[in-house]
């Protein structure tokens, strides 16, 4: 239980605070933890990190205002032109949408970060971005905490 709670408080912080790394905690925690926590850690990691990319995705809905972030939008640059690109591809396609953030949450690629805002910027439902992003974030981190006890049964 404490497990559990833990890898959820730190995947809340993590999504929220990018450079804290909740994959180096689930590696480490797995390490040092029974097998049987396991899936429950995976699940409370997923379940924060969802909370906390919903700030976020609240920020591209234009709900939450942070100046920094918009000083850096108006400087431009590659990442800008990227999820200027991103967001007209996804405007008024919301399976192409969900499909971006499911692989985005997923494997990271591009940033969840962006894929994030850029959900809330198209107006993606909040439903629909929680149930995507819970269900392929748990699956990266249960793949994450499994992964090396398999290998480990291979060799």
């Amino acid at each position: 239980m404490t497990e559990t709670a833990l890898a959820a408080l730190f995947g809340l912080v993590s999504a929220l605070v990018p450079v804290l790394n909740v994959e180096v905690y689930l590696v480490g925690a797995a390490a040092l933890t029974a097998d049987g926590a396991l899936f429950a850690m995976a699940v409370g990691a997923g379940a924060g990190q969802t909370l906390g990319k919903v700030a976020y995705y609240y920020l591209g809905r234009g709900a939450l205002n942070l100046p920094w972030l918009a000083r850096r939008a108006e400087k431009g640059g590659k990442w800008t032109e990227r999820a200027e690109r991103l967001r007209a591809r996804a405007q008024g396609r919301p399976l192409w949408t969900a499909g971006l953030v499911g692989i985005s949450s997923f494997s990271s690629i591009p940033p969840f970060m962006v894929v994030s805002v850029l959900a809330g910027t198209v107006r993606m439902p909040l439903s629909a971005f929680l149930a995507v992003t819970m269900v392929t974030r748990t699956a990266r981190f249960l793949l994450l905490v499994y992964a090396p006890g398999v290998a480990m049964a291979i060799v």
